[in-house]
């Protein structure tokens, strides 16, 4: 293929293939806990990160990181005090950070307007060596998480109440859960961008649940459908000229209507069947 060919496309690919791997994974977790705007946030967050980095002349992905995990921490803890109204904690944190972000946009000048932009819509095409290694060791470290605490989310996800009386530290695996999603989100955002990185996260799992019939299933099927989705929009977008993180959320929201299409088709023969017998 003439696309591999470059060295920019084959450090992109290794990258979605780490994405595909990640994120896919925990959006299964946030869309069955019902916390799929929480990925939002925090990317919504994060851009105040990227602010505050230009505005102390720091790393933008240093801070960035930094704001996040705090958030993501800050998020538990609204959430416990909030119990019964979890999306308060949500449009506080989305504010806020949004709110922070323009303060010091404005107070760093208009080059870091400028900056901000590329941290927005993020460039699949210009990832760096470095980038490439750190997605690497977050997948390792998303893998073994994953594989030690399976069972333990599994019950906190579908059931609080059991995991609480089987003696699960119920707050301690929760913000656990939220710093490793704001650790995914910081180093994906460059890439991704801050606009696109929740559907990246969350639409292969509302793809995969509606064709798994079990839990495993929907994990396994949520990371074959980031592959589709992430290889098929970064090969459409090198043919096709187009922003990567933009194609790549098309291609998933095609998924998702076809998906939906072909079940909807299923059940009118299902039901026509059930007529005639």
């Amino acid at each position: 293929m003439a696309l591999l060919s470059f060295e920019f496309m084959r450090k992109a690919f290794l990258a979605v293939i780490f994405i595909a791997g990640i994120a896919p994974m925990l959006g299964v977790f946030l869309v069955i806990r019902r916390q799929s705007l929480m990925a939002d946030t925090l990317s919504h967050v994060s851009l105040a990160g990227v602010a505050l980095g230009f505005f102390f002349n720091l790393n933008p992905n240093l801070t960035t990181l930094i704001v996040v995990v705090i958030a993501a921490i800050l998020l538990e803890y609204l959430q416990s005090m909030y119990r019964s109204y979890a999306e308060i904690s949500i449009a506080i944190l989305m504010a806020g950070g949004l709110a922070l972000a323009l303060v010091l946009m404005n107070l760093s000048g208009g080059n870091s307007a400028t900056s901000i932009q590329s941290y927005l819509f993020g460039s699949i095409v210009t990832i760096t060596t470095q980038q490439v290694v750190l997605l690497g060791i977050l997948f390792v470290v998303t893998e073994i998480l994953f594989f030690l605490f399976k069972r333990p989310m599994y019950v906190l996800t579908f059931d609080e109440d059991t995991a609480h009386v089987d003696g699960l530290p119920i707050h301690g695996m929760s913000m656990l859960f939220n710093v490793l999603t704001g650790v995914a989100i910081a180093v994906m955002i460059p890439i991704a961008g801050a606009l696109l990185i929740s559907a990246i996260i969350v639409l292969p799992a509302a793809i995969s649940m509606r064709i798994g019939k079990s839990f495993n299933a929907v994990i396994l099927i949520s990371i074959v459908i980031g592959l589709i989705g992430m290889l098929g929009g970064l090969t459409s977008s090198f043919y096709l000229d187009t922003p990567p993180g933009a194609t790549i959320t098309l291609v998933f929201i095609a998924l998702f209507l076809l998906v939906n299409l072909f079940k909807q088709l299923i059940i009118v023969v299902q039901r026509k069947q059930r007529i005639n017998q």
